[in-house]
C-alpha cells in the first residue's frame, strides 16, 4: 500500500437515543482492520446525510423514503410522557392521551412523532429541539412526549416520565441508499441480524465450509450402496437369500433343524 491509499472504513450515522455499541463491538471483533466511525447527527437530518454519501448506512427513526433508501426495522420504542416529579400525572404508573387533554403539551421542531393533530393544549410556541422542550418542562410550563431512549438521554433529577400507552409510537431501523449496498453495508446487515461469522448468508463465512459439507454428502451414499452391492453380490453366489447366508455362517448347527418340518418317520 502506498501512501497516498486510504484504508478501508466503514461510517455509521445515527440518531439521538439509540445506542449503537453492541453491533460496534462486534464490528471491531470481525474486521479488527476494518475502521467504524461513527457521526451522531439530528433525526431530521439522516436522510440528507446519507443521499449526500457522507455515511455508508445510518440507524435512523422511520418512515424513510422507500423509493430511494433500503431500510431494516429493528425495534420500536414505547412512548412516555416527561413531567416534573412533582406532577400529578407521577401517581399513576401509565396514562392515556385523554389523561393529558388538558396538559400543555410541546411540540418541538424535530419532534420525531408524525402528529395529524397534536394532543393536549398548543404551547405558547415550538421549541427548537427536544432538549429545549424539557428545560421548559422543568420550568413547569407544559409537557413532553417522546421516545423512552430520549427521555433517558435527557434525564434530569427533577423530571421522570410514564409510559403513553395510546400514543403513537417511533421504530428505529438501519437504512442505506439501495444503489450504494455495498460488501461492508452487506457485513453491517448481518450483524444487526445476529448472523454468526460463518453464517452461509453473510460475506464473512468461513471458506470452505459448503465444499466440506457436500464432499461429505457424496461420500455418506457412496459408501452405503457399496455395502449394498457386496451384499447382493454374496447371496447371488450362494444361490440364497444375503439374511439366510449370514444365518449359516453364525450357527451352522441350527441351520439343518428345518429338516425336522418333513414327514416323521413311522417307528416299526
Amino acid at each position: 500500500m502506498t501512501g497516498s491509499e486510504e484504508s478501508p472504513s466503514f461510517r455509521l450515522a445515527y440518531v439521538p437515543g439509540v445506542t449503537p455499541a453492541k453491533w460496534v463491538k462486534v464490528w471491531n471483533e470481525r474486521h479488527p482492520g476494518i475502521q467504524l466511525t461513527l457521526a451522531q447527527i439530528p433525526a431530521a437530518e439522516a436522510p440528507g446525510v446519507l443521499r449526500a454519501g457522507e455515511a455508508d448506512a445510518g440507524l435512523v427513526r422511520l418512515p424513510v423514503d422507500r423509493t430511494y433508501f433500503s431500510a431494516i426495522p429493528l425495534y420500536t420504542e414505547t412512548t412516555v410522557v416527561i413531567v416534573p416529579k412533582d406532577h400529578l400525572i407521577t401517581a399513576a404508573e401509565e396514562v392515556t392521551l385523554a389523561d393529558l387533554a388538558d396538559e400543555v403539551l410541546f411540540h418541538p421542531l424535530d419532534d420525531v412523532f408524525d402528529w395529524e393533530a397534536p394532543p393536549g393544549e398548543p404551547a405558547f410556541e415550538r421549541p427548537a429541539t427536544t432538549p429545549d422542550a424539557i428545560e421548559l418542562v422543568a420550568a413547569n410550563v407544559g409537557l413532553l412526549l417522546v421516545p423512552q431512549s430520549l427521555a433517558r438521554l435527557y434525564h434530569r433529577r427533577d423530571l421522570t416520565y410514564r409510559p403513553v400507552v395510546d400514543a403513537p409510537q417511533s421504530s428505529v431501523a438501519l437504512s442505506w441508499p439501495e444503489e450504494a449496498t455495498t460488501d461492508l453495508v452487506e457485513d453491517f446487515i448481518g450483524i444487526v441480524r445476529g448472523r454468526t461469522v460463518n453464517s452461509t448468508r453473510g460475506r464473512t463465512a468461513a471458506p470452505g465450509t459448503d465444499d466440506r459439507r457436500t464432499r461429505t454428502d457424496q461420500q455418506k451414499p457412496a459408501a452405503k450402496s457399496s455395502g449394498k452391492s457386496s451384499s447382493k453380490a454374496s447371496a447371488k453366489s450362494s444361490g440364497k437369500p444375503a439374511g439366510r447366508t449370514a444365518g449359516a455362517r453364525t450357527g451352522g448347527a441350527r441351520t439343518a433343524k428345518p429338516a425336522k418340518r418333513g414327514k416323521p418317520r413311522r417307528r416299526s
